[in-house]
């Protein structure tokens, strides 16, 4: 078993819904991509480059999808947070019914479109 699946089965079953959906986003949008544990979590390179984490939080409930070059972006600003980071900008999800594909989407594609 790999550990990116590993870690998503240790998660509770809230946790495990919201990034068994994120990563079938990310993995439609960028296809060449490839999931792997890195840090303990699961974190989507791109071109050999890390672009994209998945963090569970579980003390404050919410999935954390981090991009690396979060800072970067111009669009989708008002539902990125920065939250004392210095490059990395994420989107939070509370529950899989909170998740706003277009924004989603939307930020997957401008962050792609930087390590182009």
């Amino acid at each position: 078993m790999k550990s990116t699946e590993e870690y998503i089965i240790r998660q509770p079953e809230k946790y495990q819904t919201m990034l068994l959906h994120i990563i079938a986003v990310v993995e439609k949008l960028v296809p060449d991509s490839q999931l792997l544990i890195k840090y303990g979590i699961p974190y989507f390179y791109y071109k050999k480059k890390p672009f994209c984490y998945l963090a569970s939080n579980h003390k404050k409930e919410f999935v954390d999808v981090g991009f690396a070059k979060g800072f970067q972006l111009n669009k989708n600003q008002e539902f990125l947070i920065g939250e004392n980071r210095n490059t990395v900008k994420s989107l939070r999800y509370f529950s899989l019914e909170s998740i706003n594909n277009k924004i989603l989407e939307s930020v997957i594609e401008e962050t792609i479109n930087l390590y182009n």
